[in-house]
């Protein structure tokens, strides 16, 4: 069932996010929390206006797009949503990728204007000799350079007030480019009402965000989950957010949550592993969340009794904006994602697009209203990936009777052995129970008859040391646990798993190394 937001036609999210709680009263209240530093909503308000209008002397136009490479701090919001209220698309780039990347990324989205912290400048002085349509690299905490403008000279002396661009609540309002796991990344489209529908439905009905809480999100801004956790969730009710431009190491973010005491706590599973490992304080929190990929069981058993605070597991995607099935507040099923947010709807389904029974695995389709409206120039993947109403995530998923969700993995994550699925989860769920096992990854391998069977990647705890007896110590736990076909009949131990920006670990760079 979807939720209706009764938008007039006429609607700008940086209104709705920015003005709105200036409007009602909260011009004074802390919008943004920031090392030494706190911004209020009416300081948020005057800096986008200055954005906005800085934008437009550089003759940015309606529907054109803004590049933002920038980490966690409180000029992010300034400059999203001071390009969303002259009607430019902002699109958040991955601040930690290589410099071809980058490369791709600009000429792709055929962006005018790049805004760049100055940290992040050297990746881009790499390349920007090929770029073919930025015109101006706007840097932030940096002087102006030889083909450079200071963010601080374009901004200061412009006007505090700005007149809102006359989008629509269909318009463009921001990009995120897909992770690319699966070929080169795409351009994902999202629409004006696209952020207020995620927050109305999981913001509010499932993790209860209000105006009291403060949230931090260890996961970062220019991630679509971490955009939920800490921009548009909290601004949505008034809110204070919490951002950690640094590396979300456990230490740092331990740090984090005992300096400003946030209430909501946003991360990855491979994160709260991690945090394990090491010891600190939650007093504050009263819910942690999590999303990403699958958070195992036994990682949730292990936090809830060093804590006490329950963890919210859930499933979203970059083409869904945020999450679409999730556990709930006195409602959580270890191992599961959960249960549908209200507002969305789900269905399981077989190659030819048939419903499964329950207990079947087959492909996750979702239908909601945050869904993006497509990929930009690619036409032929945005038909195969949106099928109508209907959003195509990828991912394999069975449901129980009682309509919670379990993910098995991704669709090409899945092993065939000896005729019978196998999922690469399960297996890792298994072995990340052992006492050894700080991390691991489960990928196909070919035996010598070229038959696929599951390999272990495996990271060591601290006091452990990888040997043929540990080895072999491993592969019986998980035959005593598991159906005997599921046990890894290869394990590497290695210093550390590969993952992306949002703490997914990169199984397909790991299948490559196994070929």
């Amino acid at each position: 069932m979807q939720v209706e937001l009764n938008l007039p036609e006429l609607f700008n999210a940086a209104e709705y996010f920015i003005d709105r709680n200036v409007l009602e009263g909260r011009g004074d209240k802390v919008a943004v929390l920031c090392q030494d530093r706190a911004t209020t909503y009416s300081q948020l308000q005057s800096g986008m206006n200055r954005v906005g209008n800085g934008l437009k002397s550089l003759l940015v136009r309606m529907e054109e797009r803004v590049a933002l490479l920038l980490p966690d701090t409180e000029i992010f919001p300034q400059c999203f949503f001071g390009a969303i209220k002259i009607g430019a698309v902002p699109i958040c780039l991955n601040t930690l990728m290589r410099p071809k990347d980058y490369l791709y990324f600009l000429n792709d989205s055929r962006a005018r204007v790049l805004i760049v912290d100055i940290s992040l400048l050297p990746a881009i002085e790499e390349v920007r000799k090929n770029f073919q349509f930025v015109e101006h690299i706007v840097v932030v905490n940096a002087p102006a350079s030889e083909g450079t403008i200071s963010f601080s000279d374009l901004v200061n002396g412009q006007p505090g007030e700005l007149q809102t661009a006359p989008t629509t609540r269909d318009d463009a309002c921001f990009w995120l480019y897909s992770s690319g796991s699966t070929g080169q990344p795409k351009g994902t489209i999202h629409l004006q009402h696209d952020m207020v529908y995620c927050a109305e439905t999981c913001g509010k009905q499932v993790l209860q965000i209000r105006e009291d809480d403060i949230c931090f999100s260890a996961a970062k801004l220019f991630f679509a989950y971490g955009l939920g956790n800490n921009l548009y969730y909290p601004f949505s009710v008034g809110a204070t957010a919490v951002y950690l431009p640094d590396r979300p190491l456990p230490s740092a973010v331990y740090e984090t949550i005992r300096r400003y005491r946030p209430t909501v706590f946003f991360c990855v599973p491979t994160l709260y592993n991690s945090m394990l490992q090491e010891e600190g304080d939650l007093t504050g929190v009263r819910v942690c969340v999590s999303a990403g990929e699958p958070l195992p069981a036994d990682i949730l058993k292990r936090w809830v009794e060093k804590y006490g605070v329950q963890v919210l597991d859930g499933i979203g995607s970059t083409e869904g904006c945020q999450t679409f099935i999730s556990n709930r507040l006195g409602d959580v099923r270890p191992g599961s994602s959960g249960k549908v947010v209200p507002g969305y709807e789900a269905r399981i389904v077989d190659e030819n697009l048939q419903d499964v029974p329950y207990g079947e695995i087959g492909t996750l389709l979702i239908k909601g209203d945050s869904v993006a409206s497509g990929y930009w120039n690619k036409h032929e993947k945005t038909k195969k990936t949106m099928l109508g109403e209907w959003l195509n995530t990828d991912d394999k998923y069975y449901r129980d009777e009682e309509g919670y969700y379990y993910n098995v993995g991704r669709a090409n994550d899945m092993l065939k052995v000896g005729g019978i699925w196998v999922s690469p989860i399960e297996v890792e769920a298994c072995l990340i129970k052992h006492e050894a096992v700080l991390e691991c990854a489960v990928v196909g391998h070919p035996d010598p008859e070229r038959l696929i069977k599951p390999k272990a990647f495996i990271v060591l705890g601290a006091g452990y040391t990888a040997s043929p007896e540990l080895e072999k110590e491993l592969k019986e736990y998980v035959k005593k646990t598991l159906a005997h076909y599921k046990y890894p009949r290869w394990i590497q131990f290695v210093e550390e798993l590969p993952k992306t920006a949002t703490g997914k670990i990169k199984r397909f760079e790991l299948r490559q190394t196994t070929d």
